[in-house]
C-alpha cells in the first residue's frame, strides 16, 4: 500500500496532548503511529455505526405496509411541540 504525507497544523492542546501518547510514557511510537490509530478508530466506529442502523431498521424494513401509519409534517410537528 503506497503512503503519503499529509501536512497538518495543530494548536498548543493538541500538540500537547499528542506529545503525551508518544515517547517512553505514552502508547505510540511517534505522533503519525497515533493519528494512524486515530483514524483506524474512527473508520471502525463508523463501520459499528453502520452495523447498528441496520439491525435497528431491519424489522421495518420487514414489516408489511399494513403496519406502517402515515403522517403529516405538521403531525409530527404537533407532536415534538408536546414534548
Amino acid at each position: 500500500m503506497a503512503s503519503s504525507s499529509i501536512p497538518v497544523k495543530v494548536g498548543c492542546q493538541l500538540q500537547a496532548h499528542i506529545q503525551q501518547q508518544i515517547g517512553e510514557d505514552g502508547l505510540y511510537e511517534s505522533a503519525s503511529e497515533y493519528i494512524r490509530a486515530l483514524i483506524r478508530r474512527d473508520l471502525q466506529s463508523r463501520e459499528e455505526a453502520w452495523e447498528t442502523l441496520q439491525k435497528d431498521l431491519a424489522p421495518a424494513m420487514r414489516a408489511d405496509d399494513s403496519e406502517f401509519v402515515t403522517v403529516t409534517a405538521e403531525d409530527v410537528i404537533r407532536r415534538n411541540q408536546r414534548r
